[in-house]
Formats: C-alpha cells, sequence, structure tokens
C-alpha cells in the first residue's frame, strides 16, 4: 500500500505549504486502517502522519477524508487529545486522491502492543475510564465555538438512524458477487430501536467511531494521548458515541470486537465503572443507554458487513471481509440479547 505515496510529489507540495525544507523521509505504513491509508514519514527532524483513502477508495472517500481535516483543524482549541493537524489536500494531482497530514503522537495503540501498566487488571480499569472521560469531553466540545456549527444536521438526528443504515445496507445489496442475505435480527432490531427512541438531547460533537483501536494511550500511565479517526464525526446525539464505546467491550456473551492485545490480556472493569466515569464529566441523561447499545450493534454491524460485500465484488482483501463479517454476526447477536428480541 505504501507504493500509494508519491514521495517526490508529497515533498513538492509540502514546499507549497511552507513546510522546512528537506527529503520525506522513513515512509512507513502504520497498522490500525482498513478503509484508510496510514503513513508515518519524517521531514527535517519532524514526524508527521499522512492519512488518504486506501487504494480502492469508497465512494465519497476524498469528501470523508476533508470532512476529518476540518474537524481535527477544530480541535485544536479544545481539550481534547487528537493528533495535531499540519495541513489538508484537496488536490487530487498530488497524490491521486486528497489527503491529510497530521503530527506523529507519543504514544501506543493498546490493541496493537500492551503498554506494560495494561497487565494489571487496575491499569486496565484505570485506561477504561480514562477513555470514558475523554469520550465525554468530546460530547462537551462547544462545537459552534469551535467551527463547526454547519457540520452536520442534529434535527431528528436519532430518527433518521434506522432508515439511514437500513438504506446503506441496500446500498450493498448492488454489489456484484454479493449474496444480499440479511443479517440475523436485522428486522427485529430496527423495530426495536423504532418502537424505543428516547427523546433528544441537546446536539453535541460525535467522534462517530469510538473504540480502543482508535486511541493511543501513553506508554507509562493509563492516560489517552490521542483520538484518533475522525472521519465519522458529526454533530448529533453523543451517547450514540457512548453506545458504540460499550458495544466494542468483550463480555461472556460475545466479541464484537477482533482480538488484540488488550483484550488479550482481560478487560478494563465493570461497565458500571466506564458509565460512572462518563457521568462524572457529562451532564447527560444516561437512562436509556440499552437503546444506544442496541443502536450501535445495529449501525456498526451494517457499517462492517460493507467490507464483506465489498470483498465479495473483490474490492478488498477476502481475509478482512470474512473478519469483519464475523464481527457484524456477532454485534447482531449481542443487539438481539440487549434488546430482548
Amino acid at each position: 500500500m505504501i507504493d500509494l505515496i508519491d514521495a517526490g510529489a508529497l515533498a513538492s507540495w509540502l514546499d507549497t505549504q511552507g513546510f522546512p525544507p528537506g527529503p520525506v523521509e522513513h515512509l512507513t505504513e502504520l497498522e490500525g486502517g482498513t478503509q484508510n491509508l496510514l503513513v508515518r514519514f519524517c521531514r527535517a527532524g519532524t514526524h508527521y502522519v499522512l492519512r488518504r483513502p486506501s487504494r480502492h477508495p469508497r465512494p465519497r472517500a476524498g469528501e470523508i477524508i476533508l470532512r476529518e481535516a476540518r474537524v481535527l483543524e477544530a480541535l485544536a482549541t479544545t481539550d481534547v487529545p487528537h493528533p495535531r493537524w499540519a495541513a489538508t489536500c484537496a488536490d487530487d494531482s498530488v497524490l491521486g486522491i486528497p489527503f491529510v497530514i497530521m503530527r506523529a503522537v507519543d504514544g501506543v495503540n493498546p490493541m496493537v502492543r500492551l503498554p506494560s501498566y495494561a497487565a494489571a487488571a487496575d491499569g486496565r480499569r484505570q485506561l477504561g475510564r480514562a477513555a470514558a472521560t475523554e469520550l465525554a469531553r468530546i460530547g462537551r466540545v462547544d462545537y459552534v465555538a469551535a467551527g463547526l456549527a454547519d457540520f452536520g444536521h442534529p434535527d431528528g438526528f436519532l430518527s433518521r438512524q434506522v432508515p439511514r443504515w437500513q438504506a446503506e445496507w441496500e446500498g450493498y445489496r448492488r454489489l456484484p458477487g454479493y449474496p444480499g442475505e440479511p443479517l440475523p435480527g436485522m428486522d427485529e432490531l430496527a423495530a426495536f430501536l423504532t418502537r424505543n427512541q428516547p427523546p433528544d438531547q441537546p446536539p453535541g460533537l460525535m467522534h462517530g467511531d469510538f473504540h480502543f483501536g482508535n486511541l493511543l494511550v501513553a506508554a507509562g500511565e493509563p492516560r489517552v494521548a490521542a483520538v484518533l479517526d475522525w472521519e465519522m464525526a458529526t454533530i448529533g446525539d453523543p451517547l450514540v458515541d457512548l453506545g458504540r464505546f460499550l458495544a466494542s467491550l468483550p463480555d461472556r456473551n460475545e466479541i464484537t470486537e477482533s482480538g488484540g492485545a488488550l483484550w488479550e490480556a482481560g478487560d478494563v472493569g465493570p461497565v458500571s465503572e466506564i458509565v460512572a466515569a462518563y457521568s462524572a464529566v457529562s451532564s447527560r441523561r444516561l437512562d436509556a443507554l440499552d437503546w444506544y447499545v442496541v443502536l450501535a450493534c445495529f449501525k456498526l454491524g451494517i457499517i462492517l458487513e460493507s467490507s464483506n460485500a465489498r470483498a465479495c465484488a473483490g474490492l478488498t482483501d477476502a481475509a478482512i471481509g470474512d473478519r469483519l463479517h464475523a464481527m457484524a454476526m456477532a454485534l447482531f447477536a449481542r443487539g438481539r440479547r440487549v434488546a430482548r428480541v
């Protein structure tokens, strides 16, 4: 995948953006992305990360990258830990598709490499609470002051979710080679979500895909160094993020995320502690959390199934499609269990 980065073209473009002069060196592909390519590089002694769509970009991939870049720029005025924005390129002629440049962050992805403190149960519990705290801070961002007033459409956000993801699913069925069979329980979960939708709360900034695989944590202490991967960010109901985070945590019934170093060591403590840490920072009502967990299972299951559909059509790796299909099935199983349908 690193062949998608033309170091000479990138260096020339960086010159036009006022970066310190010098060659683009030490290009290294980073782990963690299936939909986008992450490449770390060095220029003039400073380390950066370039993020661009993969070899077979999804529809609107360039637009999505540009939205992510806008969020990173806006976060500079907040207390949310994130990769510092450095530059955005909307010109397809440079690397063939838009991309964003970020400053590299000193941290580790706990799903790839376990920090030493996370080998102990107490260290993992502290890390779980730290993650919940940062998630709550995202929902507290004054998105209007940050310049994101027009970034989403919060009115009727929850009522749009079920038809939005049902339509997404219908789109997959047009891909050649994909059988198009509904995931087990799809209709039952859609009906549950429609019947039990909670009242709207004040809108806020949403990350859109908050889980440990999208975090860098400090190597020496249970602290979040940066929240990554803002491509699904929007303005809506931040409790959708909390539901997604809770749905990612392993329990005794289903493992809804692929294996990783953190989960091999153990869990991050009781869900009640995660929720309490979130509640200590957020003023939002949490009495409908089960509904948000079910929504997360429904939405994320459909999103992950897109990779299976794309694999059937030869647009992505078959092994990735199989793995994400298994995760989608596990998510729907959890959703049915939580909703009791």
